[in-house]
């Protein structure tokens, strides 16, 4: 009898040669690690202690907030195409993985520091953590296509996000008890805020330690030359409109509908306080129920975009995002809203996932890195649109965050008309045509 350990058959038949379920799960702790910092930070502590205690409620602190994140990922997309070619050229994608997660663990450890009226601080530090965040969110997925079989690339996507929501409710979780014994003992959100930014930061230090130690680089040095930021982007998207139509596409479906989850993300917390009358407390139980309902959106629909398709998939999870949209924006009560979160955790789990997959189909193996740089661009792009639309709107309605919610989704819209448009089946040929010359066949 062998003595090695035989690996799950679910596991195993969707891996590619060489991996081990345990490379897997490290992958996958990395998602594990930084989906608490979004959940956290983004999505319900910092982003209502911001508008509500650094910046005392202003009426231009929803605005402020989504400006200081627009700026962020703006950041990104200026440097994340160059960032990605050359990791691809170098090979260095660990390299690079390790030094945005050393930067957003710093930044958040600082946003500790910020209290009441350090708006500068504050923001300096939330642009800071957040562009480390999205550099390694998009090094992360550039290792999905050498883990995974080509028709297994939504399951082990959906894995590894589902798997994520997990570490966000652990982090959110650890946060619910310091914030609600911080308010039970009459303790100011200055006071209890500070200790909650600092344990998040540590969660996803220690939790991004196996990712480090067991991920593998598959890709070879490239060695392609080195261009300028803007000349590397611009170079890229032309090259996608000539070479790549369907990504390219993909890419502009990605910009749309990402908005509007980018809004659902940073802002959820915020509309729950403002429109709903939520305490911090209620909305980190909302967010907890959010992230509860992702992981089985994620995990769950793996498989089913699988066995479905891609496409057809991703249009189901778009129209679920519409359904979410009337629900909240309509809701008078507790109960509707509720409802409403719920639908978009299934729907957030699931469309992030399967545009991740997506693109690791479309991607050439020698460039994973630089076109996940694509794709973290019309996320970031998205991201910078989506909230800053919501700012506006709600700055020039007087705080009408209904109305603000209402318009977001015009992106999820616009996604599933470019959606259409989409020729799956062409993508994939020309990624396998692609492979085939680079390897001399």
């Amino acid at each position: 009898m062998s003595s090695k350990v035989k690996q799950p058959s679910r596991f195993r038949g969707a891996l590619r040669q060489g991996v081990s379920v345990r490379e897997l799960w490290s992958w996958a702790m990395y998602d594990f690690a930084n989906s608490g910092y979004t959940t956290v930070v983004l999505t319900t502590v910092f982003s209502a202690y911001f508008v509500g205690v650094v910046a005392e409620g202003e009426s231009w602190a929803t605005l402020a907030w989504t400006t200081g994140l627009s700026l962020s990922y703006l950041l990104v997309m200026l440097t994340m195409p160059t960032l990605g070619a050359r990791a691809d050229a170098r090979a260095q994608k660990r390299r690079l993985l390790f030094t945005s997660t050393a930067g957003c663990v710093v930044a958040t450890l600082l946003l500790a520091l910020t209290g009441v009226g350090e708006i500068a601080w504050a923001l300096t530090f939330i642009v800071l953590s957040n562009y480390f965040y999205c550099v390694g969110e998009s090094i992360i997925g550039a290792f999905l296509p050498e883990i995974a079989k080509s028709d297994s690339l939504g399951r082990v996507s959906g894995w590894g996000w589902g798997f994520g929501y997990f570490g966000g409710m652990l982090a959110l979780g650890i946060a619910l008890v310091v914030v609600t014994q911080g308010e039970a003992s009459g303790l100011g959100a200055e006071q209890y805020v500070p200790w909650v930014m600092g344990i998040t930061a540590v969660i996803f230090m220690l939790a991004a330690l196996p990712s480090f130690l067991w991920l593998r680089e598959r890709s070879v040095a490239t060695h392609r030359p080195a261009m300028g930021m803007l000349k590397r982007l611009a170079f890229a998207w032309v090259e996608t409109r000539d070479h790549y139509p369907d990504l390219r596409r993909l890419l502009i479906c990605g910009a749309l509908y990402q908005a509007g989850i980018a809004v659902v993300i940073t802002l959820s917390a915020v509309y729950a306080t403002q429109a709903m009358g939520f305490s911090m407390s209620q909305t980190m139980m909302l967010v907890f129920t959010v992230n509860i309902a992702a992981a089985v959106g994620a995990m769950g629909f793996g498989h089913v975009q699988d066995n479905l398709g891609h496409k057809p998939a991703l249009a189901i999870t778009l129209c679920g995002w519409l359904l979410m949209i009337v629900l909240a924006a309509t809701a008078t009560g507790a109960g509707q809203f509720w409802a409403s979160a719920v639908v978009a955790g299934l729907c957030i789990g699931s469309s992030q996932s399967a545009g991740r997959a997506m693109v690791g189909a479309f991607s050439p193996d020698q460039r994973l890195a630089e076109f996940y740089a694509l794709w973290t661009f019309a996320i970031q792009l998205a991201a910078v649109v989506g909230p800053l639309c919501y700012g506006l709107v709600t700055w020039l309605t007087d705080g009408n965050h209904r109305l603000a919610l209402s318009f977001t989704s015009s992106f999820f819209l616009g996604g599933l008309l470019v959606l259409w448009r989409i020729n799956f089946h062409r993508g994939i040929a020309r990624k396998a045509q692609t492979d085939q010359n680079a390897a001399g066949v």
